[in-house]
């Protein structure tokens, strides 16, 4: 068992990881575009603080981001970072977004099935332990406190709901505890506290950002596009008109959402990956309703399921081309904004 130590500041629990716990295929990143605007560099500017939201496989958009802005010359002061925005942001800080990118683009769906190591027993389907030591290749002997600038990664406490952020200690850890989804991966235990995906309780975690007192927050939202604006609909309960009838076939005929492509898919699977789906869009929602950042990079993914890692070459595009689109922005905030 893993031996963590923590303290509540504000509310959450800080944490701390200090035990320590990605493939070697050669990058084939593209030769990236040029970024539309590019800052001066003579000008004094506020550095950015990235929300880097949950979203599974759908999180590798988030290296596409880290790229754009590293090429326009943004500076990032500091990464909150939930699940997948954990993994991406803390190898990001660590030196390690190239391994990592090598990495996903290498997966393939049988490779994939090959890091997964099922088990009957614990609190998941997998014990996680040939992706964790894939991680400790590039990332043992790491520790938070020693990354150039701030790191925080968010997991939740299942047993009483805390919210978690993990400050110090083994950056492996961290991010394991941060991306355990539940039922999927097995818990992280340590010191009494048993830790699962911090998405369950902050997605999109720019109150963590607020809370270091960044003046510029820029999230990363993996799920805006999912759901539309998840509308409220009254419904009947009673045996449909032949009318009803044929217009819900005519209907059903012409269905190309993402929603008609998960109806076609339900079964055990796929109702607990709707759900989820459904639970971290409506939490991302209310929170970013009452803690909005200054600005938000919204890629366009509803079309990547949640377990299709071996889509990363698309995610990346996405999160690129959506950042990119969103730099002169960055920079009028920034030169706004100078501390």
């Amino acid at each position: 068992m893993m031996n963590w130590s923590g303290r509540r500041s504000g509310g959450e629990i800080v944490h701390e990881a200090p035990d320590r716990d990605f493939s070697d295929p050669q990058l084939t990143t593209p030769p990236p575009l040029m970024p539309p605007h590019s800052p001066e560099p003579d000008q004094k500017r506020a550095p950015i603080a990235l929300a880097l939201g949950g979203g599974a496989a759908r999180g590798w958009a988030h290296i596409g981001v880290l790229r754009a802005l590293d090429e326009a010359g943004i500076q990032i002061g500091m990464i909150a970072g939930t699940s997948i925005g954990a993994l991406v942001g803390g190898c990001y800080l660590a030196g390690k977004l190239d391994e990592l990118e090598a990495f996903a683009r290498s997966l393939t769906m049988r490779r994939i099935a090959g890091l997964l190591d099922f088990t009957i027993r614990g609190g998941g389907l997998f014990g996680g332990m040939r992706l964790n030591n894939r991680m400790n290749e590039h990332l043992e002997g790491i520790d938070i406190q020693d990354l150039d600038r701030p790191f925080v990664a968010i997991a939740t406490e299942v047993t009483t709901g805390h919210e978690v952020w993990i400050t110090r200690g083994s950056l492996v850890t961290a991010i394991r505890a941060s991306y355990a989804l539940p039922g999927i991966f097995e818990p992280v235990k340590c010191n009494g506290r048993t830790l699962v995906d911090g998405a369950l309780v902050n997605p999109v975690p720019v109150s963590i950002c607020r809370a270091y007192e960044e003046p510029l927050v820029v999230a990363v939202n993996l799920h805006y596009d999912l759901y539309g604006r998840s509308a409220v609909i009254k419904h009947s309960a009673s045996a449909p008109s032949p009318d009803e009838v044929s217009l819900s076939r005519r209907q059903a005929e012409n269905r190309t959402t993402f929603t008609d492509r998960a109806e076609r898919r339900f079964g055990m699977t796929g109702v607990m990956v709707e759900a989820y789906n459904i639970i971290q869009d409506r939490i991302s929602r209310a929170r970013l309703a009452g803690d909005p950042p200054d600005l938000s990079i919204l890629p366009k993914l509803s079309d990547i399921g949640l377990s299709e890692f071996h889509r990363a070459d698309e995610a990346i595009a996405r999160g690129y081309e959506d950042a990119r689109a969103h730099i002169r922005e960055i920079d009028r905030l920034q030169r706004v904004l100078v501390r």
